[in-house]
């Protein structure tokens, strides 16, 4: 498949919005970002309309027709019969802002549509098959190939509106370029796998922000041409506005939205039968509420009267090509999708935390519709386990409680008003409360001193404290912390009791130490004040021995 729809990967933020929009889920997510699977993906924009972040981006060719207006060839628009409902002006308007930037003119596919239609008519008239299936829808188209493509033979084989109008032009014009203008993003791949008949397209929005550019300004006109029934080909049911149905065998009706699509193909897979002509449009509403309309608001009613409005009662006067010149054909587009055995999905449901069928809540939150369509998605490369939000919640959950109902320190929570919201293991035994359920919804001041959790209430910042708890005989660190965002209190306990009373204990011990220390000192100050005093006394008579005895020895 070609790259037409593109995503923008800086922009993704799992939110799983569009896997849980895309009716064929060909969307793939790993490592955070989301991946289309172009194989599968029918291209019906669902992702690109929902996407909250604007990750999504179809390829633009506007480049690419600027080239082409440079060139010899003339280039025309072929503008999407719904371009009324977007611009709110008829083809003439178009056609002259067209020429002002180059183009040799803008026709309406509506003409194609007419070629389109006609073609239906005589297959249902020759009631050649019991159910035929519309092919103007390029979505439906690859639904078909990709996902049902055992109901290939009922997709009718005729060329789409906008290839059969590019025919019609190219017959008139032989060097000719179409460009086609309109709000799908499936008919850009669509141009592309049917080379040499659409040479280019664009998106309603690529060719307003092209006006922009140069200025211009669409005139507000509308032709009233009674020879233009085939513009009411975008409503719902527009197709069978136009058909004669004059073959009293066939049935008739119309399904449009992929997931009703969906639903009529099983049903015709399944065993519907009957003579009937079904027309199929991916987007619910049909082309009016294509993806890429340039509408924030959807006005089904004022779209669809004003496409109405616009619409003639008679068919385009336009020449009739040969059957084999608008002839189309379908390959089936094999997926290589294998389903994986059943003990390998059980194994994932598993892993999942889906031990028993209660345990699959089916929420849907992944983007699957059960958890077992989650558990295929993982092993086929889909998805991710992590995806799951009621498993990822019971896993954080069960390792926040692990943490709190384990931790040494004691945890309270109370909200705002200072109510008692949860109270861990280590808390109760710190205060002494045989259960935590005793306090629930209590103010904190029955357990503890509120100044701390209001003064940081107050002031937006953390208060530490140390404090002797004299009711609970124990000394806590206290840690309070205000969170804004939830509105919550927190306060982390450390029971330093022990710590506290051996400080304690070796302050008494350096204490006593001291004591005796100064004691010890004081009498050794004493011994040495009387050593010194004999010393003092002994010296003193041995000095005056000695002076008697110098004195007698002189004498003599």
């Amino acid at each position: 498949m070609s790259h037409v729809l593109r995503l923008k990967k800086s922009n993704c933020q799992n939110c799983y919005k569009c896997i849980r929009h895309c009716p064929v889920k060909s969307i793939r997510f790993s490592g955070g970002q989301a991946h289309i699977i172009e194989d599968e993906c029918i291209l019906c924009g669902t992702c690109f309309v929902v996407c909250p972040q604007n990750a999504k981006e179809i390829v633009d060719d506007t480049e690419l027709v600027k080239v082409m207006l440079q060139q010899d060839a003339p280039v025309y628009l072929s503008m999407a019969p719904s371009f009324v409902a977007n611009y709110h002006v008829g083809i003439e308007s178009i056609n002259d802002a067209a020429v002002k930037l180059g183009f040799a003119g803008a026709e309406e596919t509506a003409i194609g549509a007419t070629i389109v239609k006609r073609e239906y008519d005589k297959m249902v008239n020759a009631g050649d098959e019991s159910c035929m299936i519309s092919s103007c829808c390029h979505s439906v188209n690859l639904l078909i190939q990709k996902h049902y493509p055992d109901l290939l033979n009922r997709l009718v084989d005729i060329a789409s509106p906008m290839q059969a109008h590019a025919i019609d032009i190219k017959r008139r014009h032989p060097d000719a370029k179409v460009v086609f203008v309109g709000p799908c993003v499936a008919k850009k791949d669509e141009a592309l796998q049917y080379a040499d008949i659409v040479d280019a397209t664009l998106t309603f929005e690529n060719l307003s922000n092209w006006f922009n550019e140069e200025g211009i300004v669409l005139e507000d006109k509308k032709d009233s041409r009674n020879q233009s029934k085939a513009r009411i080909f975008p409503t719902s049911g527009g197709i069978l506005k136009t058909m004669e149905k004059s073959n009293p065998n066939f049935k008739y009706m119309v399904v449009d939205g992929v997931e009703n699509c969906m639903a009529a193909l099983e049903d015709i897979r399944h065993g519907g039968k009957g003579n009937v002509f079904i027309e199929m449009s991916a987007c619910s509403g049909s082309c009016m509420n294509g993806p890429v309309m340039e509408k924030y608001n959807s006005h089904p009613v004022i779209e669809y009267m004003e496409i109405a409005g616009y619409a003639g009662m008679e068919d385009f006067p336009v020449e009739q090509p040969e059957l084999n010149q608008i002839r189309k054909n379908f390959d089936v587009i094999d997926l290589n999708q294998m389903k994986p055995p059943e003990r390998e999905i059980q194994a994932t449901l598993r892993k999942m935390g889906k031990y028993k069928p209660s345990d699959q809540l089916n929420c849907g939150t992944c983007g699957y519709e059960s958890c077992r369509e989650k558990a295929i998605a993982v092993l086929q490369g889909k998805a991710e386990i992590g995806m799951c939000l009621p498993y990822m919640r019971e896993k954080a959950e069960d390792f926040s409680n692990i943490i709190f109902d384990n931790t040494p320190n004691g945890l309270i929570v109370v909200n705002e008003r200072l109510e008692i919201q949860q109270l861990n293991p280590a808390a109760c035994e710190i205060l002494n409360v045989r259960r935590a359920t005793d306090v629930m919804g209590e103010q904190i001041v029955t357990l503890l001193e509120p100044k701390p959790f209001m003064d940081a209430l107050e002031t937006r910042k953390p208060v530490f404290m140390c404090v002797y708890l004299a009711e609970y005989d124990r000394y806590v660190e206290q840690t309070v912390l205000y969170d804004k965002k939830y509105g919550m209190v927190f306060c982390l306990m450390r029971d330093v009791s022990d710590e506290a009373r051996e400080r304690a204990r070796k302050e008494e011990i350096r204490l006593q130490t001291t004591d005796i220390a100064d004691k010890v000192v004081d009498k050794q100050m004493r011994i040495v004040q009387e050593i010194a005093s004999l010393l003092g006394e002994t010296a003193a008579e041995t000095k005056i021995a000695l002076t008697k005895l110098k004195e007698s020895i002189s004498d003599e």
